[in-house]
């Protein structure tokens, strides 16, 4: 049986703010700081061992990492940076607060780009300066690699190929493996694995700062996945994620 150990960074500070973050490079919060540190400890708690570790180029994700490997006297081990793993790209809501969205398009359109399958949100205009283009993390993209806007559909179409040909071929190795990425493409990688339907993906949340575990036959297919947190923990933590685009001061 293999295993990879997938992890959503801690809270960002626009998590914190309810706003759309996709590929805008904010920190982590203080609250997503002790995520991580709750997440080491889960791991650390059932002996997790890595040989090698994946995330993306953004920092929340990257800072989430280090601060687990910190906490497991691991950090030693080889890390591996790719766009690929980015979270899903917002296009034109990057940076806008989300019930405020809600109150200006309505809760169910709101909720289609947030959680749908294939339909993108407003593509940001070329010039903008929240174009990835202009950032130098992506100068090495070819022009068609960098988006403006991304549903999840496109997220799982750059971020399968990563785990199809980077990050299985280590597991196949028999290398004990974590992945430190977003919420969006780690539910791209659940969508996959798991064969989940299109019309069950918007159901599909996953929260900041808990491990969660897939296992693997010999064959690789997948037996099963599981958080390493209690269930209420989870729960809660699923929710929060769930109501992101609720008013709570109604």
């Amino acid at each position: 049986m293999y295993k990879v150990v997938f992890l959503r960074h801690g809270e960002s500070e626009w998590n914190k703010e309810n706003r759309f973050t996709g590929w805008t490079d904010v920190d982590l919060s203080q609250r997503g700081v002790e995520e991580a540190h709750f997440a080491a400890s889960l791991l650390k708690k059932e002996g997790f061992i890595f040989d090698v570790a994946f995330t993306s180029v953004l920092k929340r994700s990257i800072k989430t990492l280090w601060i687990v490997l910190e906490d497991l006297d691991q950090m030693w081990i080889p890390e591996f940076k790719s766009w690929r793993l980015n979270e899903r790209h917002y296009g034109a809501l990057q940076g806008l607060n989300k019930v405020e969205m809600v109150k200006q398009y309505g809760e169910e359109q709101v909720l289609i780009w947030r959680r749908s399958y294939d339909v993108p949100p407003p593509q940001l205009d070329p010039d903008d300066s929240r174009n990835p283009a202009f950032d130098p993390k992506y100068k090495d993209l070819k022009k068609d690699e960098i988006p403006l806007s991304e549903s999840l559909k496109d997220t799982l179409k750059r971020a399968i190929p990563y785990w199809e040909n980077t990050i299985l071929p280590t597991v196949k190795e028999g290398k004990r493996v974590i992945v430190s990425a977003h919420g969006n493409s780690l539910r791209a990688f659940v969508k996959y694995i798991d064969d989940v339907p299109d019309k069950d993906i918007p159901n599909l949340n996953i929260p900041t700062g808990i491990p969660f575990v897939y296992e693997f036959d010999d064959t690789f297919k997948p037996i099963r996945h599981y958080y390493l947190a209690d269930e209420e923990t989870v729960k809660a933590a699923t929710d929060k994620v769930a109501s992101q685009i609720k008013d709570n001061k109604k």
